[in-house]
C-alpha cells in the first residue's frame, strides 16, 4: 500500500507547489492522496478498498509509535444476500498516570465511503468513483497526524488514548457500535470522552465543534480562547450530518464532533484530493491537539450536569395523582394552562446558555398549599445552573392557584413540571411539550 504513494503524488500534485510545505502538510497530503486514491475504488464498506485503507492506517499508527489492538478487529454486518465483513483499526497510546491511565479518550474517524457505480455517458458505460477525499480521508489523515503529535508528548498525557478507524460507518455506524458494544462492552464506563474527526478538509475558518451542548466540553473551548492558536473552533448548535459520535452519545459518553461541515462535492465523485485545504487542516490540527490534551489531563467531563433530588414527601403533602380535586391555575385543572399562561410567558433564555448552546429539560417540583400558594420549589433534575435558576425564578413567582381538595378538605399538593429550553439557530425559543405531572 505504501508503494502507491509516489505515483499518487504525481497524479494529484505539482512538486514545485510542495517546496514550501511544512512537514505536517506534506504528511497530510500523503495520507489523503493514498486514502482517496482510485485504487481504493471509493472504500465501500466490506470492500478490498476499505481493507487497504485499514492496512494503511495500521501501518502508519505503528510507525508513529502507537500500539495496535488486534482483539475484535473483524466484524460482520447483516446484509442482503450475504454478511458484509468489515473491520476496525484500533491503536492505544498509554497515559503516564497510574490513577488515570485505565481511563480513555477515544479518537475516531470513519474509514469507508460510498464505493463506486456505473454511469452511461454518450451511450457508453463509465465507472464513477466516490473518492471521499474530504469525506473522510481528511478525518483519517487528521487522526494519524494527531496520533503522531500525541505520541511525541506521551509523557504529558495522564489518560490513555485509543485511536479508532471505524469500518462500515455508512452501514448504520456498524464499526463504532461494534467497538463500543462488543470490543469495549465491559469497559465502556472507562471511556471518559470521545472525539470524532469527520470532514476536516474545508478550511480552518470553517472548523466547528458539535458538543451536544455539553457544558464541560464547552468549557474546554472557552479555555482555549485564551491560547495563541492559529484557529479557534466555532461552537455548532446543530450537528451538520450524522457521524459515529452519535453511538457514543447514545451510551451517555460525552462526545465532540470536529468538522468543517458540509460542502458542495459531498457525496459526489468530485470529492477528490484537489478540493482539500491542507494548510487549513494543519491549523485545525493544532486546535484539536490542544483540545485533546486538556481532555486527557483535566477532570472527567460529565454527560449531564444534573442531579435528581430524592427527598421523603411530608405526611401532610399529597401527590398530584392522589388528590380527588386537582389544583387549578386560572380556573383550569390542565397543567398546560400554567405552562402556557405563566411559565412560557415570563421565562427568559439566559444569555450564557444561549451563547454556549445549552438546552434541555428542567424538572421542577413544587407544592400548592392550602392557601393556593406555590411553596417549596426545587429542581429535581437540572441541566445547568443558568437554566435551573431561571426555571426556579419563574415558578416561584407564580400567582395563587386554587388548592387541591381531598375528602372535602383543602390539602397541600405536590406537582412536578418540565420546563423545556430549546434553541434555534437565530434565537432562544421555548417548547411547551412534554409536561410531566406526578
Amino acid at each position: 500500500m505504501l508503494l502507491l504513494v509516489p505515483g499518487l503524488h504525481a497524479q494529484y500534485r505539482n512538486a514545485l507547489q510542495d517546496l514550501d510545505d511544512s512537514e505536517t502538510v506534506r504528511a497530510l497530503k500523503e495520507h489523503v492522496a493514498t486514502l482517496s486514491a482510485a485504487q481504493l475504488e471509493g472504500r465501500k464498506a466490506g470492500s478490498e478498498g476499505e481493507r487497504m485503507a485499514a492496512d494503511y492506517l495500521e501501518t502508519k499508527l505503528k510507525e508513529y509509535g502507537i500500539d495496535i489492538l488486534s482483539t475484535g478487529r473483524e466484524f460482520g454486518v447483516a446484509a442482503t444476500p450475504d454478511t458484509l465483513h468489515s473491520l476496525n483499526v484500533m491503536g492505544l497510546l498509554e497515559g503516564w498516570d497510574k490513577a488515570l491511565n485505565q481511563h480513555y479518550i477515544v479518537i475516531g474517524a470513519r474509514m469507508d465511503n460510498l464505493g463506486m457505480d456505473t454511469l452511461t455517458v454518450n451511450g457508453e458505460a463509465t465507472r464513477r468513483i466516490y473518492y471521499g477525499a474530504n469525506s473522510n480521508a481528511s478525518g483519517m489523515a487528521m487522526l494519524l497526524e494527531l496520533a503522531q503529535k500525541l505520541s511525541y508528548s506521551r509523557t504529558l498525557l495522564r489518560r490513555s488514548v485509543i485511536f479508532v478507524g471505524f469500518g462500515a460507518s455508512h452501514e448504520s455506524f456498524a464499526g463504532s457500535w461494534y467497538f463500543l458494544n462488543r470490543v469495549f462492552e465491559k469497559d465502556a464506563d472507562k471511556i471518559d470522552a470521545m472525539v470524532d474527526l469527520d470532514v476536516l478538509g474545508g478550511g480552518a475558518h470553517k472548523l466547528s465543534a458539535f458538543t451536544s451542548a455539553n457544558e464541560d466540553l464547552n468549557t474546554i473551548m472557552h479555555a482555549l480562547e485564551g491560547e495563541l492558536l492559529p484557529v479557534q473552533a466555532e461552537l455548532a448548535s446543530a450537528q451538520p450530518y450524522p457521524s459515529d459520535n452519535i453511538v457514543f452519545y447514545d451510551r451517555e459518553i460525552p462526545s465532540v464532533l470536529f468538522t468543517t461541515g458540509s460542502f458542495p462535492e459531498y457525496g459526489t465523485g468530485k470529492d477528490a484530493y484537489d478540493i482539500i485545504d491542507f494548510e487549513g487542516m494543519e491549523a485545525s490540527l493544532e486546535y484539536i491537539y490542544s483540545y485533546v490534551q486538556r481532555l486527557c489531563n483535566g477532570q472527567k467531563p460529565l454527560f449531564r450536569n444534573d442531579s435528581v433530588v430524592k427527598e421523603p414527601v411530608p405526611a401532610d403533602v399529597y401527590a398530584y395523582s392522589d388528590v380527588e380535586v386537582k389544583p387549578m391555575f386560572l380556573n383550569s385543572q390542565d397543567p398546560r394552562t400554567f405552562m402556557e399562561r405563566w411559565v412560557y410567558q415570563y421565562v427568559k433564555y439566559p444569555k450564557y446558555a444561549q451563547e454556549n448552546g445549552i438546552q434541555g429539560r428542567v424538572l421542577v417540583t413544587f407544592v400548592v398549599n392550602e392557601k393556593g400558594e406555590v411553596k417549596d420549589v426545587k429542581i429535581t433534575r437540572g441541566i445547568h445552573s443558568s437554566l435551573d435558576d431561571e426555571a426556579l425564578r419563574v415558578v416561584s413567582a407564580s400567582p395563587k392557584w386554587r388548592p387541591g381538595r381531598h375528602r372535602g378538605k383543602k390539602v397541600k399538593t405536590a406537582m412536578t413540571i418540565a420546563v423545556d429550553f430549546k434553541l434555534d439557530k437565530k434565537k432562544g425559543s421555548f417548547g411547551i411539550n412534554g409536561i410531566k405531572i406526578n
